[in-house]
C-alpha cells in the first residue's frame, strides 16, 4: 500500500480530486485508512510538478473522504520502489 495523496474536493462530475504525492497508474485500486475500497483512479492531470488524480468511486457518501488522505494498492504481482 502507498501513499496516493489528499483528497481535496468532489468535481462536478462526482469524482474525487486528490493532489498526488505518490503517481499512479489509472485503474489502480484506492482505498482509506481503514483499506476500505473507495474507486479506481480514472484519470491523472496538471502540470508535472504538482498532479492531480481524479478517482471514480465506488462508495455512497464520497464527499465524506474530503481532507483526508487516500492510499493505492498495487496491482497484483507488482512491486514498486
Amino acid at each position: 500500500m502507498h501513499r496516493l495523496g489528499l483528497a481535496l474536493h468532489m468535481s462536478p462530475s462526482r469524482n474525487i480530486i486528490v493532489r498526488i504525492e505518490n503517481e499512479p497508474s489509472i485503474g489502480e485500486t484506492v482505498v482509506d485508512d481503514n483499506l476500505r475500497v473507495i474507486g479506481k483512479v480514472f484519470d491523472v492531470f496538471g502540470p508535472v510538478s504538482s498532479p492531480y488524480a481524479a478517482i471514480r468511486p465506488t462508495i455512497g457518501k464520497p464527499e465524506d473522504l474530503v481532507n483526508r488522505k487516500l492510499y493505492v494498492l498495487p496491482k497484483r504481482g507488482e512491486r514498486r520502489r
